[in-house]
């Protein structure tokens, strides 16, 4: 049975660093479309970032072939090249330092452990309309979190 093609993008948000956060992800299939965000009242960037992949994934009812298209080079990098050594460092850095958002990094490994998943890097901000949509989501996430 072939698996389904999906194209995510995901963004994270957050107004202040730390402060209110937020994620969206756009998954499309074919002709279907959904979007979905959340949101967390004290939170950073980065881990709103994670969440968004996160989310998106676990959001597939069925193992599936994948695009992620995210900005994020911490994602990207973080999933496809830095993991590696900080698992097998036990979770810290080069630099000896424990891995920040390990528990995110975690989930985000588990939640692409049933799919094949094709990274794309995308440049924020500059008019792909998958990425603006998931940048809306987020800010629309951060903005629920605020209350």
């Amino acid at each position: 049975m072939t698996k389904p093609e999906i194209q995510i993008w995901t963004d994270g948000a957050c107004s202040g660093n730390p402060g209110p956060g937020g994620w969206g992800a756009l998954l499309i299939a074919g002709k279907k479309r959904k979007q979905i965000h959340g949101g967390e009242p004290d939170t950073t960037n980065n881990r709103m970032e994670l969440m968004a992949a996160i989310e998106a994934l676990n959001a597939l009812k069925k193992p599936s072939l994948v695009t992620l298209h995210t900005d994020s080079t911490y994602v990207k990098d973080g999933l496809t090249k830095w993991i590696h050594g900080w698992k097998r460092n036990g979770w810290k850095t080069a630099a000896k330092k424990p891995v920040k958002n390990k528990d995110l990094w975690r989930d985000l490994e588990a939640a692409c452990e049933r799919h094949e998943i094709k990274w794309v890097w995308v440049k924020g901000h500059a008019g792909d309309e998958g990425n603006e949509t998931a940048d809306a989501l987020a800010r629309l996430g951060a903005e629920e979190a605020r209350g």
